[in-house]
C-alpha cells in the first residue's frame, strides 16, 4: 500500500535509448551551473583572521529536514544555490580541527548575506584529541590510519571486515579480549551477515581461517581491554576542483532502514530506491523532499528486503528480492506487484531492449520477462562462468559485462550479444574483488573493486588496467561512467565520491558531510551539464552530488 501520494509534473530527459546517445556528444568541458549559485552566501574565517578553504558549510530545512551542504573557496567565501524561503539551521559538519558551528532559526530568503563564520581550533597541535565528538567524525579510512598495525594487519581486516554493510564505529570504539573478539568474527562472517539469518553451511578454508587468527589478534591488540585511542591525524581538506560542488542530503521517513540501490525515474525527475532488509521500495521528489513508499508482498520464511532496482523507460520497476530469490515487476500506476521465482539472487541486468540478463548456473543467462526463468545460456559449450556479483549491460545494449570477486577468480567477465564470444579476464592485482559496475561510452567495462580499486577493460584491446585513488585504506563497491566517459564511484571507507578522468588519468574526490559513503549503486543523471550523480547511503538517506564544473 502506498504511504504517500505525488504528483510528478516536470519530465526530464534520461539516459536511455538514442537520448541517451544523443548525450554522448555533448561536451565535458560545460561551463558552471548557473542554477547551482543565487542563494545565501557568507564567509568563514578562523579566530586569527585567516580563511580556510574546504570548509563544508551546511543549511538544514526546518520544513523538509532537506540537508544542502556547500564548500569554501581559498578566500573562506562560500555560497548555496537558490532555496527556498523559510526557517534553516546553519552548521559546519564534520569541522574536525575546529570546534563545531551551529546557528537556529536562520531566516533564508533568496541571496541572504549569513554573518561570518569564526572558526575556533579545538587544539593547537596538529593531532586531534580522541574526544567522542571527533572520533564521530572520522572515516572509516582515517580511523585505519590512526591505529597501529602492519600494513597487513589492516589489508586482511580492510579486505574481510571492509566488505560489510556497517562502519568501523562499531569494532574501533568496543574493547574485548581475543576470547570476544573471536566470537564476534564468528557471529559477524557465518551468519550471513543478517540479524534474521541462521548459520551458513559454507566451510572456512584453511587460508580464510588463517587471515581471521591475524585479525582477532589485531583487534585484541589494538582494541582490547586496556587499548586507548590514539592522538589522530585527519585527512587533509578538499581544495580546488573537490570544493565546487553542491551536495543535498534527504532523510528518509523511517529510522534503522538501509537503502540499497537508487535509481532514476525515466519519465520525471523522481528517485526509485529500495530497502535491503524492510519490506519496502520508495520514490523520492527531489523538490519537495517528499517519499512515496509501497509495502512489498513477503515471502513466508524468507528474510525481507530488496537488492538492485531499475526504472524501465514505460515508467515500471524492476526489482529483485536476495533471499526469496525472486523478481519483481512493479507498476506504480496501478500498484500491482508481480513477482517471480528466479532461483538466484542479487543483481541482475535490465537491458534497453527489455531483456534481463546475470550469471546463473555456470552460464550467463537470460531471463523471460514473464516466468523469470532461464531462457538462454551463454557460452554454448562446457566451459563455466564464474558467478558475477555484478551484472550489467552496455548503453547501447550489445555487451554484458559483471565483476566476480570469489576466492576462484577474481576480475571480469565479458560477452558481445551480438558475436556470442564470452570472455573472463582475471585482474592485475588478483585482490580487486571486484563487484558491480557499468560501461562507458567507448564500451569499456569498469568495475568497482572491493578491494580499494576501480577495474577497467578495454575489450576491444583485450587490457584490464585498476586504479587506485589518491585516499588510502578505501574500498568501492559499484562504479557508473557518465556520458563524457568519466567514472563516478562512492569510496565506501572514506565518506567521499570519486570522480576519476581516464583520459588524464585525474581524481576528484568530493568530501561528504557524512563520514562514511556506503554506496551500493551510483546514479548518474546525464541530462544535466554537468552531470548529476546520486546515490542512497545504507544509513537511511538518499544523497545528490552536482559538480559547478
Amino acid at each position: 500500500m502506498r504511504r504517500t501520494r505525488i504528483c510528478w509534473r516536470r519530465w526530464v530527459p534520461t539516459v536511455w535509448y538514442g537520448l541517451l546517445l544523443l548525450c554522448l556528444t555533448v561536451s565535458s568541458d560545460a561551463a558552471p551551473r548557473a542554477d547551482l549559485a543565487g542563494g545565501p552566501t557568507g564567509t568563514v574565517k578562523t579566530s586569527k583572521g585567516f580563511s580556510v578553504e574546504g570548509v563544508m558549510v551546511q543549511l538544514i530545512s526546518q520544513k523538509t529536514s532537506i540537508r544542502t551542504t556547500v564548500f569554501t573557496n581559498e578566500a573562506g567565501q562560500y555560497e548555496f544555490p537558490k532555496l527556498e524561503a523559510g526557517v534553516y539551521t546553519l552548521r559546519t559538519p564534520r569541522p574536525l580541527e575546529f570546534k563545531r558551528v551551529i546557528k537556529e532559526g536562520v531566516q533564508i530568503s533568496g541571496a541572504t548575506r549569513l554573518p561570518e563564520i569564526t572558526l575556533e581550533r579545538v587544539t593547537e597541535s596538529e593531532f586531534l584529541p580522541p574526544t567522542p565528538d571527533i572520533l564521530s567524525q572520522l572515516s572509516d579510512a582515517e580511523w585505519l590510519h590512526n591505529l597501529d598495525g602492519t600494513a597487513q594487519e589492516k589489508r586482511v581486516f580492510s579486505n574481510t571486515c571492509g566488505t560489510g554493510c556497517h562502519t568501523y564505529q562499531m569494532q574501533f570504539r568496543s574493547r574485548f579480549d581475543e576470547r570476544s573478539w573471536r566470537l564476534i568474527m564468528h557471529r559477524m562472517l557465518d551468519y550471513n551477515g543478517r540479524i534474521l539469518q541462521g548459520p551458513g553451511d559454507g566451510e572456512v578454508s584453511p587460508a580464510e581461517q588463517a587471515e581471521r587468527e591475524i585479525i582477532i589478534k589485531w583487534l585484541a591488540r589494538v582494541r582490547g581491554p586496556d587499548a586507548q585511542d590514539p592522538p589522530l591525524k585527519v585527512f587533509p581538506r578538499p581544495q580546488g576542483p573537490a570544493t565546487r560542488a553542491v551536495i543535498t542530503e534527504y532523510e528518509l521517513p523511517w529510522l534503522g532502514v538501509h537503502v540499497h540501490d537508487v535509481f532514476g525515474d525515466t519519465k520525471s525527475d523522481g528517485i526509485w530506491f529500495d530497502i535491503n532488509r524492510s519490506p519496502l521500495i520508495g520514490k523520492l521528489d527531489p523538490k519537495s523532499g517528499k517519499v512515496a513508499s509501497w509495502k512489498i508482498p513477503g515471502t513466508p520464511s524468507k528474510h525481507p528486503g530488496a537488492h538492485w532496482i531499475q526504472a524501465a523507460p514505460d515508467g515500471t520497476v524492476w526489482y529483485s528480492e536476495t533471499w526469496s530469490q525472486s523478481l519483481i515487476h512493479f507498476n506504480p500506476l496501478t500498484e500491482i506487484f508481480r513477482k517471480m521465482s528466479s532461483g538466484v539472487q542479487g543483481n541482475m541486468a535490465l537491458a534497453p531492449d527489455g531483456t534481463i540478463w546475470r550469471t546463473a548456473k555456470d552460464k550467463i543467462s537470460r531471463f523471460d520477462r514473464e516466468t523469470a526463468k532461464i531462457v538462454e545460456q551463454f557460452p554454448p559449450d562446457s566451459r563455466k562462468i564464474p558467478n558475477t556479483y555484478g551484472n550489467f549491460i552496455s548503453w547501447d545494449g550489445r555487451y554484458f559485462g559483471g565483476g566476480n570477486r570469489d576466492r576462484t577468480f577474481d576480475g571480469v567477465v565479458f560477452m558481445d550479444r551480438q558475436t556470442k564470444e564470452v570472455r573472463m579476464i582475471p585482474s592485475p592485482s588478483g585482490v580487486s574483488a571486484a563487484s558491480r559496475g557499468s560501461f562507458d561510452p567507448d564500451g569499456n567495462i569498469w568495475v568497482g573493486g572491493r578491494g580499494g580499486v576501480l577495474v577497467k577493460y578495454d575489450h576491444k584491446n583485450n587490457r584490464i588496467a585498476e586504479y587506485a585513488p589518491p585516499t588510502p585504506n578505501n574500498t568501492f563497491y559499484e562504479t557508473r561512467a557518465d556520458k563524457n566517459g568519466e567514472v563516478w564511484a562512492g569510496e565506501m571507507r572514506a565518506g567521499r565520491i570519486a570522480r576519476f578522468n581516464p583520459k588524464t588519468h585525474g581524481w576528484v574526490e568530493y568530501v561528504l558531510p557524512e563520514p562514511f559513503s556506503f554506496d551500493w549503486q551510483t546514479y548518474v543523471d546525464n541530462s544535466t551539464d554537468p552531470v548529476t550523480v546520486w546515490y542512497g547511503d545504507q544509513y537511511g538517506y538518499i544523497v545528490r552530488i552536482q559538480p559547478l564544473e
